[in-house]
């Protein structure tokens, strides 16, 4: 059951560490930190991408920024509780890690696809939001929620473009849906107050490809 769980959400990140590794919390004394890694897109931008990491993966006393690495995990979330409402939290939780050589690194980030891929299995918990930019293009935003062990989910945001922006518009709630694509970071402002606004970074999953699906 736990082995099927875990193909629903899959994550291939390949990148650069540009932070340090910082405590996040425990749970049954196993300590957990996050750092972000640095992905380079097709565009030659990058999305930074934060990476959630357990101490019996990695000595965290190490410095490791400017490291290349290669992790696989799964995309999930939580609610952090901030000014009266929740606050969606995303990062990759990292089940396994490699560290690479720059020619390893470059091998990959020559084949530009393979440094960011995630799948999800899941089900559309919220009305698809369709619309179009003023140059025309077409977006859709999903969330989907992808089953955990233990009755829990993960809550995922997912934006398709064009074709699959029609397509995903259709989609009922409840519906089960899987999804491939790659994870993206996005800096908006958010507005605090009438006098002070702060930039945050928000994270979603940019849809390549997606199918409705009959469950099982």
């Amino acid at each position: 059951m736990t082995d099927k769980v875990i193909e629903n959400n899959q994550v291939m990140v390949i990148g650069r560490i540009i932070s340090d590794f910082t405590y996040s919390h425990e749970i049954f004394g196993e300590g957990f930190y996050m750092a972000e890694a640095e992905v380079t897109r097709l565009s030659d931008s990058c999305d930074v991408i934060p990476l959630m990491v357990s101490e019996r993966l990695l000595d965290m006393g190490g410095d490791y920024i400017g490291r290349y690495i290669s992790v696989a995990g799964q995309f999930r979330s939580y609610n952090r509780h901030e000014e009266h409402k929740n606050r969606l939290v995303l990062s990759v939780f990292v089940r396994e890690l490699e560290f690479l050589d720059e020619e390893e690194y470059e091998q990959y980030a020559g084949e530009n696809s393979r440094t960011n891929q995630i799948f999800l299995d899941g089900y559309i918990c919220k009305e698809p939001v369709y619309r179009k930019t003023p140059l025309g293009r077409e977006i859709a935003d999903l969330l989907l929620a992808v089953n955990r062990p233990y009755g829990k989910s993960d809550y995922i945001p997912c934006i398709c473009w064009g074709r699959n922006a029609r397509y995903a518009s259709s989609f009922q709630i409840g519906a089960r849906c899987a999804i491939w694509g790659r994870i993206q970071s996005r800096e908006y402002m958010k507005k605090l107050s009438e006098e002070e606004v702060e930039k945050r970074v928000a994270y979603e999953v940019s849809v390549s490809k997606l199918e409705i699906l009959e469950d099982e």
